[in-house]
């Protein structure tokens, strides 16, 4: 596969370059929101039709926004589809609405999307960059899921909403307040490096995950001379 077919922009996005867990980026709203699976659900899909759509725009108008004012220009994109997004929310998704609160409009200045937008968009065609979006994403969807399910399994014995825990349990209110946010990212944090240290002792080229990096990893010079090597 190439670096701009479609599957492979989803797996860079899930996998190779996902935001939360390697590159760190939207920490914002990843610790604010993630109080259920079902906030940290609703929050990274709405990240990831306001990213997959406006990346569809930016690569559509790429050749014609100057490049003096394309980071305005990419936020004007941007805030049209967040505002479209929250006004969606609000009146067929209120609950989910008032849950998320603030952090809906402040995805417009959402370091993964616009990081993205400057670094693939704005440089490649429409249906990989659709793609790219979809991909990162999905990624962060399914970030704030696990953070947000781990949380409320700890903090209210349930998932979903569902009771998982037996009546006996009695929950650990603290994760889901907000230091239980910093708690569960550092421990899916613990596993990736614990992770990332296995396969370098393995002998396999571990350095871009959690490379912190925010380009693109596919396109990204190091990897092509690691696969000439």
């Amino acid at each position: 596969m190439g670096k701009n077919s479609s599957m492979e922009r989803l797996y860079n996005g899930l996998v190779r370059e996902n935001p939360t867990f390697v590159l760190m980026l939207g920490m914002c709203p990843t610790l604010a929101v993630t109080t259920s699976a079902m906030n940290g659900l609703g929050m990274g899909l709405t990240t990831m039709v306001v990213l997959a759509l406006s990346n569809m725009i930016i690569a559509l108008l790429r050749n014609l926004i100057p490049e003096k004012v394309r980071i305005p220009a990419f936020i004007v994109i941007i805030a049209s589809f967040v505002t479209m997004a929250e006004l969606l929310l609000e009146g067929f998704i209120p609950s989910l609405y008032d849950s998320l609160g603030l952090y809906i409009p402040l995805i417009v200045v959402n370091c993964i999307i616009l990081g993205r937008a400057e670094a693939y968009a704005s440089k490649n065609p429409v249906l990989p960059s659709l793609f790219d979006g979809i991909g990162m994403g999905l990624g962060f969807a399914l970030a704030l899921t696990c953070i947000g399910a781990v949380r409320e399994l700890i903090g209210a014995g349930e998932i979903f909403g569902f009771r998982v825990m037996p009546r006996s349990y009695v929950p650990c209110t603290i994760f889901i307040m907000a230091p239980g946010a910093f708690f569960v990212l550092s421990a899916l944090t613990a596993v990736q490096n614990k992770i990332r240290i296995n396969g370098e002792r393995k002998g396999k080229n571990m350095s871009k995950l959690q490379s912190g990096c925010s380009g693109d990893c596919l396109g990204c010079p190091g990897k092509e001379g690691e696969q000439n090597g």
